[in-house]
């Protein structure tokens, strides 16, 4: 309901023949079709180095389970959002026989470790920011007044109450690791997968498909700047900002981020100078495109898998 309310106070009286237009002649496909590849080679990375988590649990499991596992977790999510994280661990316990516990374990320390690298992103973004939003104050007479001023009363609430859901998400998920706690077998199994990173025999390459994945990231939605004359001059520390705003509003619990995700970034390109209707195409083209590549690899994968033969019981 909220992507949909957000979508709906984003686009209410769009003229719908600008994305149209931007589709048919307003944007360099080149620039877009170069970006996707790093959106499957973040995803493939994630499976990759969700192998190392899980090797250290003895057992063992493959590659090609462990990607496309993720691939329909992303693919799933766009359902049912979260449920993702469920499914894919439920793929393992089908196809490799990993204790589901276990598994749900190496989730989490994944997650405890991505947002180490958001948090240090972010941090990073902001010391290099520092002179940019200085000269952008003395160019055109903005101050800090001035730019929380575009913030529309709507603008406020919508702010407000994606932080609120994501402070729901996360006491609902403590609530969810309780009822988990309360049977000894399985805490065992959830401790024993949070604590694999531990023993990872090659913590290079976990360090290295770790970081590898947000550079991934990055470049998916970067690149995609190039494809519009009112983005490709803004620059990459201005991606950068865009980028990690636009992570953390894929936090609240929607599809693939919709609804946050637009209000976010359109809101940093347009303090950065992008015209509002601009800025409202921008968003929806990428997001949309973004999304229709996390659904083909989740239908890839729901094949894929379909052909994939389970390892029995004794192995």
């Amino acid at each position: 309901m909220i992507s949909a309310a957000i979508l709906w106070w984003m686009y209410r009286g769009m003229d719908w023949q600008l994305i149209v237009d931007a589709l048919n002649d307003g944007m360099d496909w080149t620039w877009m079709l170069l970006s996707l590849p790093f959106g499957v080679l973040a995803e493939a990375l994630r499976g990759y180095r969700w192998k190392l988590a899980i090797d250290p649990l003895g057992v063992r499991t493959r590659n090609h389970v462990c990607v496309n596992a993720i691939f329909l977790s992303y693919g799933s999510s766009l359902v049912v959002p979260r449920v993702g994280e469920f499914l894919r661990c439920g793929v393992l316990k089908r196809y490799d026989n990993v204790p589901f516990a276990r598994a749900m374990g190496t989730v989490v320390t994944e997650r405890c470790i991505d947002v180490i690298i958001i948090l240090v992103l972010s941090a990073v973004t902001v010391l290099l920011q520092i002179p940019v939003f200085a000269r952008i104050a003395s160019e055109t007479g903005m101050s800090f007044d001035g730019i929380f001023g575009k913030f529309t009363a709507t603008g406020y609430v919508v702010t407000i109450a994606c932080i609120l859901l994501i402070g729901l998400m996360t006491w609902w998920v403590s609530r969810k690791l309780n009822l988990f706690s309360r049977i000894r077998a399985i805490l065992k199994d959830l401790k024993d997968g949070l604590f694999s990173i531990r023993y990872i025999r090659q913590r290079g390459l976990f360090l290295l498909y770790s970081v590898g994945i947000w550079v991934a990231y990055f470049l998916h939605f970067y690149l995609t700047f190039f494809c519009f004359d009112y983005t490709a001059g803004l620059g990459f520390q201005v991606a950068l900002v865009a980028f990690v705003v636009g992570t953390f509003a894929v936090l609240v619990p929607t599809p693939n981020g919709a609804g946050p995700w637009h209000f976010a970034v359109k809101t940093v390109l347009v303090l950065f100078g992008v015209a509002q209707t601009d800025g409202a195409v921008f968003v929806l083209i990428v997001h949309t495109i973004q999304t229709a590549l996390v659904a083909l690899l989740g239908v890839y994968s729901s094949i894929a898998l379909g052909m994939t033969k389970k390892k029995n019981r004794t192995n």
